[in-house]
């Protein structure tokens, strides 16, 4: 609720390390171990590396042991010696720990440049999804060997959000041998500062024009005094460091950069860099969902454009019902953006759409088939439009009790509930995906990630029985994947207002995963993560007397309040739950405007949620809408349709009265 960062799972119920004295009172029974467990947990976000030492006896032989002694190495693994390292690595063998730390061990030795021991210890990592260590190694291999790794890594260098020494050694390497080239190097400063990665922006341009800093940083204060007071001129660093001032000045006024490009700079850049330019104006138009966006757009060739670019040149023109347009940006797009089911599904809509013609005709429908199922949003749509019906699948065959046996004996599983029990989530997380997830040899199969998740649901880590539920393959469990805790409170608490529960559910999954005690990093709260004042202004609408804040922990006040503030935004914005969804992530301010202004078209409701600036807003939407319409095949028992909960949007009518009070 209101606009904030949604916090990944791992952080929901618990963004710190530690557990304070107050959470601890709440949780039960602990033993000496346990309490020396969260000291160390305490004591290793503190950096306190003697503490750590000086405790580790203490949990010997406890469960968490791996993790205790995991803190206590790495608080000094700058000092560490290597008989130390190795002696914990065979001691914790084939455990999260023990890879975590040789991820940390090997992420030192590349900040150090000790190629002897990286390449021993490297085949050995088995997590491979540390960006920098991979990075790592396509520098060594290429330092020690020649070996010509530039594609992979402008890969990985191109998707790294932050400044990391290792994809940038590794582009540096293969620059100085020519396998990259300079305009390489500044297209990943265009990346960067497009998303605002300053850092990664600056380092990327040391590279290739080191003396530009100065010039750089004042570029980015005042883009439009370089762009008038530099003479345009055929040299390549002063030709980017115009479409790095475009792309900065785009950002709170594209129309002037527009001007400033079309009138002093489009003649002095080369095709590539003209494309950039326009589609980074182009995106930040379509953002603030300017009607002049697809012109911008049109200033230049889509293939010469990011997949940034193109992505929102595909929802301007999907909102100006653009067809052809749609068409010819998700062309351009790379094999792996267009083959995500956004764009899957839309360009079967475009062919639909456009031609008549059987072949085309079979092409859609082959397009839909290849992503129609019963779970995602496009996925969804997909299934409705091909005329399937949106209803649970069979279940699968019962869970055996050698296969749920099995599950509560694997150690990693076992180490993950003890630490989500004693209060340390993150760690119980992270531990729990490295167990489920293909870090191990082989993998787990369908049946042992469904016996993985139905022990979660078992002891109520609903996140996680979720989550590992939605990695099978060929089975589907939708009550895993869509569990329904708490289905007493929440059914009475709706029929008492007249809500969904289906729509309720879909809400409280995407926001909680169900974990009652979540807390996002600004302060919302509980399963409906309701904000403390919005709790305020919704408990006095509702009549609930005598409200405090601290009561979002408790689960019936925390949906009391959070069904009536949905309540309240859904009748506010006439029944259409893509908006109220909006709203109650986003606050409905944002919402109002984003349905456009008197004379705007009214559209489809799915092409109104995928124009919402806000990528984390957009997803939400999407989600919720998703779950909503899933949740109510499996209350119900009969098919269901998501393009009628969907609906379409359009401006407000002027006689329509609004709530303007809600917060």
């Amino acid at each position: 609720m209101k606009f904030r960062t949604i916090l990944t799972s791992i952080a929901l119920a618990g963004a710190l390390t530690s557990v304070d004295n107050t959470a601890r009172a709440a949780l039960p029974e602990l033993n000496s171990a346990d309490h020396a467990v969260l000291d160390m947990a305490d004591a290793f976000k503190k950096g306190q590396a003697k503490r750590l030492s000086e405790l580790l006896p203490r949990v010997r032989g406890h469960v968490l042991e791996p993790w205790a002694a995991y803190w206590e190495l790495k608080s000094r693994l700058e000092s560490a010696s290597s008989d130390e390292i190795t002696t914990f690595l065979r001691r914790y063998a084939n455990t999260y720990q023990e890879d975590r730390l040789r991820n940390d061990w090997l992420v030192l030795l590349g900040q150090r440049r000790d190629w002897s021991r990286f390449v021993q210890e490297a085949p050995n990592y088995r997590m491979k999804d540390d960006r920098e260590v991979r990075c790592y190694t396509l520098a060594m291999e290429h330092i020690l060997g020649g070996v010509d790794m530039a594609q992979e890594v402008k890969d990985q260098w191109y998707a790294q959000k932050n400044a990391g020494d290792g994809c940038a050694l590794a582009a540096q390497v293969h620059l100085d041998h020519q396998k990259l080239t300079p305009a390489d190097i500044w297209r990943k400063a265009r990346l960067s500062l497009e998303a605002r990665q300053t850092r990664a922006m600056q380092q990327a341009v040391d590279m290739v024009a080191p003396q530009a800093s100065a010039t750089l940083a004042s570029l980015l204060v005042k883009p439009e005094k370089f762009l008038s007071k530099t003479t345009p001129s055929s040299l390549r660093n002063e030709q980017e460091l115009a479409v790095l001032a475009l792309i900065r000045l785009a950002e709170t006024d594209p129309d002037s950069a527009a001007q400033w490009l079309q009138e002093r700079w489009a003649s002095k850049l080369d095709a590539r860099q003209r494309a950039w330019a326009w589609g980074a104006i182009g995106k930040q138009a379509a953002q603030k969902l300017a009607p002049n966006a697809l012109s911008l757009f049109a200033n230049a060739s889509a293939a010469d454009m990011s997949d940034e670019h193109l992505t929102w040149y595909a929802r301007a023109a999907l909102r100006a019902n653009q067809w052809p347009r749609v068409l010819s940006a998700i062309a351009a797009m790379s094999p792996a953006t267009a083959a995500d089911p956004t764009w899957v599904y839309w360009r079967a809509r475009g062919l639909l759409t456009l031609t008549q013609n059987d072949a085309a005709q079979q092409e859609a429908r082959t397009l839909l088939q290849s992503i129609a199922a019963v779970r995602g949003f496009y996925e969804l749509l997909a299934q409705e439009e091909l005329g399937l019906p949106i209803a649970p699948p069979p279940q699968p065959e019962s869970l055996t009790a050698a296969e749920k046996e099995s599950a509560r004996a694997n150690p990693g599983l076992q180490r993950a509930l003890a630490a989500i029990q004693l209060g340390l989530r993150p760690e119980g997380v992270r531990e729990w995906n490295y167990t489920t997830n293909l870090h191990q040899s082989g993998g787990m199969s369908d049946r042992e990630l469904l016996a993985a998740a139905d022990l979660a649901c078992e002891h109520e880590v609903w996140d996680r029985c979720i989550n590992t539920s939605e990695r099978t393959k060929r089975v589907v469990d939708l009550t895993q994947r869509y569990p329904m805790p708490h289905k007493q409170a929440v059914l009475t608490r709706t029929q008492g207002i007249g809500l969904d529960p289906a729509y309720v559910y879909g809400l409280i999954r995407q926001e909680s995963r169900f974990i009652m005690d979540a807390r996002s990093g600004v302060g919302a709260s509980g399963l409906m993560q309701v904000m403390p004042a919005t709790a305020r202004w919704t408990a006095k609408k509702i009549g609930l007397t005598q409200f405090q804040t601290h009561q979002l922990n408790d689960r019936d006040t925390n949906i009391a309040i959070g069904t009536g503030y949905l309540k309240l935004v859904l009748d506010d914005f006439a029944g259409s739950m893509p908006m109220a969804a909006a709203a109650y992530n986003a606050g409905p301010g944002r919402p109002r405007n984003w349905r456009g202004q008197s004379g705007a078209p009214v559209m489809e409701a799915a092409i109104w949620a995928e124009n919402v600036p806000f990528s984390e807003t957009r997803d939400y939407v999407k989600k919720v809408l998703a779950n909503t319409t899933i949740y109510a095949a499996m209350i119900s028992g009969k098919t269901q349709s998501l393009k009628a909960r969907l609906g379409r949007v359009g401006p407000l009518d002027a006689a329509v009265e609004i709530n303007r009070d809600l917060p």
